[in-house]
């Protein structure tokens, strides 16, 4: 059940995204489009109360309850920019807008770190979803399977500190001019 609602909210996100896009560009509405656009947040409570009633109601922890801390976490840290990527996008699309340049050199770099802050707090938001639901619950043998989680988030952040450090000693070039 837990794993169809994360999925049923993944959708719905993107739903209220493509909605709020179309509200704002096509139907030149931007009220409406905002307030789509604000439902995406939403669905991520909707999700985390799903979560915490199924396991208040006696269920047992599995990966499913990790990768919906997971989802949040990243939803809470990038959804503002994986949403303003996607206006950007639109915007260029129907407005003619010119889209941001692709960031090089130290501008990239800059942006690699600034995400690894990113990383980090969906870390800590997932991590502190996970140890609320542990301490909610009350009980270590249902929700031994989240403890497993810690060491994901740990790793998680690391690649993506690698990541950085690897475009702090080799910058992102600027491509070749024709």
């Amino acid at each position: 059940m837990v794993l169809l609602a994360i999925v049923a909210c993944e959708v719905g996100f993107w739903l209220a995204v493509v909605a709020g896009l179309g509200a704002r560009y096509v139907l030149r509405r931007r009220r409406l489009g905002a307030a789509l656009l604000v439902a995406a947040p939403v669905i991520d409570a909707i999700l985390l109360t799903l979560v915490t009633i199924d396991l208040l109601g006696g269920g047992t922890a599995s990966w499913h309850h990790g990768l919906a801390a997971l989802y949040i976490g990243i939803s809470v840290a990038y959804g503002h920019r994986m949403i303003a990527w996607a206006d950007a996008r639109v915007a260029h699309l129907v407005d003619k807008v010119s889209l941001p340049p692709k960031l090089t050199g130290w501008a990239y770099t800059r942006a690699c770190w600034r995400d690894v802050a990113l990383t980090m707090l969906a870390a800590a938001i997932a991590g502190g979803i996970l140890l609320a639901l542990i301490w909610l619950v009350g009980d270590p043998d249902r929700t031994a399977e989240l403890n497993g989680l810690f060491p994901v988030l740990g790793f998680i952040v690391a690649i993506d500190t690698l990541w950085a450090v690897s475009y702090t000693i080799w910058p992102r070039r600027a491509p070749a001019q024709a």
